[in-house]
């Protein structure tokens, strides 16, 4: 698979400098990491799932997790596991696992793992894995080993998503202490871990909080305070830490509007894009699009979706610009053991070689599995090329 497949050849070569590679569940993990994009979910319980995959997949989702947590009632949980199990049998008949995103099934307890895995027989080749909720130093250990246990039983490698949301990764008192050691334990499995994920909502809950849409993650003071010791913790770019991912975003339909609007007209107008600009404005994609860029500024790479609409806007961010390119690649030419600065090719910016260099690479391992812009390209063109119908869509489709 690979990111803006679903554009045309000629699309793709109008719109790239470099594009995008492929890459498969065999990739190395720090590939498959920052390959995830936007994470799309969906509750298990979705009646044509398997419809509902093949769909999202043919708009460009990569990555998915079926949902059996807090997305669904305790109640839901027998009928949304015979559903997965079924709509996995579905699936397999329908398309080979290379046309698929990753699947990821969100589970509510370890016991789960082993015994899904199990039942779904040959179809567990399409599964990508598990995301392991309300991970700690406590919890973790139980759903890693049941994971471990999961692989030998079908005979292949499965991945883990550890999502950091419990209050004592929160609390003052016991935050430090607690993601140290969540922080130990994923270092053990770190083989399996393509991704952390953070759990916001659950955060805000712990102090009765929510954003509006006029509100980013980063404008909670309390939120963005444990946003950044996570990517202090898990994001290191030393070798030791982990690909970070972003928030999700609550948002998909019409709001009032408090504050105006964060989008400027500037680079929308002359292009006949201007309608673009007033879809993501009136589904609130101009917060989105906000909060995507202050991830990026903070560490964190795609992020958690739980509408359809929210996967272009993340993945046209995502995308390297070729000024972003230009920028890493003089840095990483020079050498490990060179120094000095250098002034940038746009003539707009220095940059300084030793202290760049971990950003030049992280942009390097994001222009393979996301391209590179050609010159004058930029996110309002990759959202209009054959991307921008998602943001009329209304329902979760």
């Amino acid at each position: 698979m690979r990111h803006y497949g679903q554009l045309t050849a000629a699309e793709r070569r109008s719109l790239f400098h470099q594009e995008p590679a492929e890459f498969s569940l065999d990739s190395d993990l720090v590939t498959l990491g920052t390959a995830l994009g936007a994470t799309l979910y969906s509750p298990a319980t979705r009646p044509r799932l398997a419809a509902d995959i093949r769909k999202q997949a043919a708009r460009g989702v990569v990555s998915m997790v079926l949902c059996l947590e807090d997305s669904i009632s305790e109640a839901e949980v027998p009928g949304a596991e015979q559903n997965l199990i079924r709509q996995f049998g579905r699936l397999r008949g329908q398309a080979p696992p290379d046309e698929l995103p990753l699947l990821f099934i969100r589970v509510r307890d370890p016991r789960q793992i082993t015994d899904l895995t199990s039942r779904l027989g040959s179809h567990a080749e399409l599964l990508a894995g598990y995301v392991l909720p309300k991970f700690t130093a406590d919890t973790g250990p139980a759903f890693l080993e049941a994971l471990t246990a999961a692989e030998v039983g079908c005979g292949r490698r499965l991945l883990a998503m550890p999502v950091l949301e419990s209050p004592e990764l929160l609390h003052l008192e016991t935050r430090a202490e607690a993601l140290v050691a969540a922080a130990r334990l994923a270092d053990k499995y770190r083989e399996r871990i393509p991704a952390v994920r953070i759990g916001v909502t659950d955060f805000c809950s712990a102090y009765g909080l929510r954003r509006t849409p006029d509100v980013t993650a980063y404008d909670v003071h309390l939120v963005a305070s444990v946003i950044a010791d996570v990517v202090n913790v898990f994001g290191r770019a030393d070798g030791t830490g982990h690909v970070v991912a972003g928030p999700v975003w609550e948002y998909f339909r019409p709001q009032e509007r408090m504050f105006k609007p964060q989008l400027r007209r500037s680079p929308f107008s002359g292009r006949g894009a201007e309608s673009l600009r007033t879809a993501l404005i009136e589904h609130d994609m101009d917060g989105l699009l906000q909060e995507i860029e202050l991830d990026r500024a903070n560490g964190l790479q795609g992020k958690t979706c739980i509408h359809p609409t929210h996967v272009a806007p993340v993945h046209a961010l995502s995308v390297v610009t070729h000024e972003e390119f230009s920028d890493a690649a003089d840095i990483l030419r020079t050498g490990p053991d060179g120094g000095g600065v250098l002034r940038s090719a746009y003539t707009n910016k220095m940059n300084e070689v030793k202290p760049h260099r971990a950003w030049a690479e992280r942009i390097t391992r994001r222009a393979a599995v996301f391209g590179v812009t050609r010159p004058g390209v930029d996110y309002v063109d990759l959202l209009s090329a054959g991307l921008a119908e998602d943001v009329t869509v209304s329902e979760h489709a």
